[in-house]
């Protein structure tokens, strides 16, 4: 961590995190309660404490509630359209694989509209950190049922509750070839640093999902009080399981929440794979073409 730093003019301390933001865009327009502005604090602790060059480093989002995350930090950003934020970000580290490129999105964003391409840049091990803001409905356009919005939980296209499953995030990163899966809370301010730490330091697609509270559509339509009253919720039901299988995280309504870091593995990344392959595959053309030839 860097030294504590001071304002000239008024010699007080500058908070350390104001560097990554941009300053003159605040306020911000989140909700009070909303865990989405808790999680930027922790990104950018994490930034701080890898060590990545700033420089090199981009952040792409999509449109909701979380896709304003990229407008506010002090980074080559990019603010993409719908459920599209994996593909821009797949397209900057294709056309500069020096890059540190991190996807920061929400729910609906990206396991939505988005879903496709999550899953295709989880199987191709895209060389990628992507942030997903889980608060279990769409915030922005009125609070809508999402693919995360639990069982029975009511949302404003459901009224009487939802009859639909919920994707479990981890198993589905997972299940696809992601190298590191984790999830925590907006209340696990300290592991979600750590996470977002190591998924940024971390060669392939790493994923880390923050379960945010969205006291002003989801808790109120659900009756679950304001954003301390989630916070409460998430710290009285949340157990650490490092290394669980990820099909048995799946989340329900109000239920025991299982986080911690699931997954952490090696494979070649898209870039490794197909350097790799074409390597050998030329290789193998030269050698028959001088046989061939002699």
């Amino acid at each position: 961590m860097s030294e504590e730093l001071y304002d000239l003019e008024t010699s007080l301390p500058v908070n350390p995190v104001e560097r990554f933001l941009r300053m003159d865009r605040l306020p911000h327009i989140w909700c009070p309660g909303c865990g989405i502005g808790t999680t930027v604090n922790c990104f950018a602790q994490a930034l701080e404490s890898s060590g990545l060059d700033l420089r090199t480093t981009a952040i792409v989002s999509g449109i909701g509630c979380t896709g304003r995350v990229a407008g506010y930090m002090n980074l080559d950003s990019f603010h993409t359209t719908h459920g599209r934020a994996i593909p821009f970000a797949t397209g900057l580290k294709l056309a500069n694989p020096g890059l540190k490129v991190v996807v920061y999105s929400g729910d609906g964003d990206l396991s939505a509209i988005g879903g496709n391409h999550f899953i295709h840049a989880a199987r191709r091990n895209v060389d990628m950190t992507v942030v997903l803001i889980n608060n279990a409905t769409y915030g922005m356009t009125g609070g809508q049922v999402a693919p995360t919005t639990p069982m029975s939980a009511v949302a404003s296209t459901t009224p009487y509750g939802n009859f639909e499953s919920a994707f479990n995030l981890p198993a589905l990163a997972d299940s696809c070839g992601a190298v590191y899966v984790a999830r925590w809370t907006a209340f696990h301010v300290r592991h979600t640093t750590k996470a977002i730490k190591e998924a940024l330091l971390k060669k392939g697609f790493s994923f880390v999902e923050i379960l945010a509270p969205c006291p002003t559509l989801y808790s109120r339509r659900n009756k679950l009080g304001d954003g301390l009253a989630q916070m409460l919720y998430y710290q009285e039901n949340s157990e650490v399981r490092h290394g669980a299988e990820t099909k048995d995280v799946a989340l329900g309504f109000q239920g025991k929440i299982i986080v911690g870091k699931f997954v952490d593995r090696e494979r070649p990344t898209y870039h490794e794979a197909m350097d790799e392959y074409y390597t050998r595959k030329l290789g193998e053309q030269y050698v028959h073409a001088v046989v061939g030839g002699a």
